[in-house]
């Protein structure tokens, strides 16, 4: 059991703003998050890819965005409880207290809900599962654990051409294999995989994975039921993913389709209550980081006459702080 001022459910690059925002507006944090590190999609799914539309970086990694983002969290000591997921909440009086997975239970003066997509789960390729671990990955946080390996990659989505751009130079072969023959995946990124010179096999698919214990080989086939074996020790499984928000469904929150609805505070329906970043809805809304971020600060400054009513939603300029 533990208490705080605020307590931010998801630990993404809006979460982590939010913590940022309410420790500089002098409030306890604490940060709760299923998975086992800070980043959320970020940190699962694209640590080495350039993001492009943050303030003040013409390109930063995703991985560089989290620790910067943790770092500046730090200044204010936020506490972590990661690996845990929330599966219920209770809105009173004065306080909102939620309880994880594990029994962990948290009170605190407001909640922000900054989950991003929810968990999520990757689409499972059609065979080779069983080498999950072995050789077949669905994402690729680390680039170096992929050095002089022949790398397939499955998919026709942004991830996969993004990978294979970003593993080119450091894997000793790329093969991009596609069930159809257009891309999903932006024309920009497309014309430079191509000019890389990175293998695109399209209308054909994965039918057998070969290797013991690890995959050395796969063998796909075209509509045309012609066969060819490929070189594999790294195979991508870039087909997308599922997402689930879980238990949040149950706790009486106004929903649209998978989105929690607020208003132009960043309110929920139940009080006390916040949501920022992918996970929250309204009119005109634009999912993108830069825009995450802005929602954060505008959930914990409208969120503070809940914790102290002696202050005011305005924070003052942050560059006044340091006279």
């Amino acid at each position: 059991m533990s208490t705080c001022d605020v307590l931010v459910i998801g630990a993404g690059p809006a979460g982590l703003y939010a913590a940022y925002y309410a420790g500089f507006r002098g409030f306890s944090v604490t940060v709760l998050d299923v998975l086992e590190e800070p980043g959320g999609q970020i940190s699962a799914m694209y640590p080495e890819k350039d993001i492009f539309d943050v303030a003040g970086f013409p390109a930063i990694k995703g991985r560089d965005l989290v620790d910067g983002l943790v770092a500046q969290a730090a200044q204010f000591n936020p506490t972590y409880v990661l690996g845990q997921m929330a599966t219920t909440l209770v809105s009173n009086t004065d306080d909102v207290t939620v309880i994880t997975d594990l029994g962990t239970q948290i009170t605190a003066k407001v909640v922000i809900i900054t989950g991003g997509i929810g968990s999520f789960t990757p689409r499972p390729l059609p065979t080779g599962s069983e080498y999950a671990g072995r050789g077949l990955v669905y994402f690729v946080p680390r680039l170096e654990e992929h050095r002089d390996k022949d790398v397939v990659i499955i998919g026709g989505g942004d991830s996969a051409f993004d990978w294979a751009v970003s593993l080119h130079g450091i894997a000793r072969s790329i093969a991009l294999v596609h069930r159809r023959e257009n891309f999903r995946a932006h024309a920009g990124t497309v014309d430079r995989v191509k000019a890389l010179g990175i293998e695109l096999i399209t209308n054909s698919e994965v039918t057998a994975v070969s290797g013991d214990p690890h995959i050395t080989g796969i063998t796909i086939a075209n509509k045309d039921g012609v066969s060819r074996e490929l070189p594999c020790q790294t195979l991508v499984a870039a087909l997308g993913f599922i997402a689930n928000i879980g238990p949040i469904t149950e706790w009486g929150l106004e929903l649209d389709k998978r989105h929690i609805v607020v208003d132009t505070a960043m309110r929920t329906n139940i009080p006390r209550v916040f949501a920022a970043g992918d996970i929250a809805t309204f009119t005109g809304k634009v999912a993108l980081i830069s825009v995450g971020f802005g929602e954060a600060a505008l959930a914990v400054n409208n969120a503070v006459p809940f914790i102290d009513p002696s202050q005011g939603v305005f924070p003052g300029h942050s560059s006044g702080g340091a006279e």
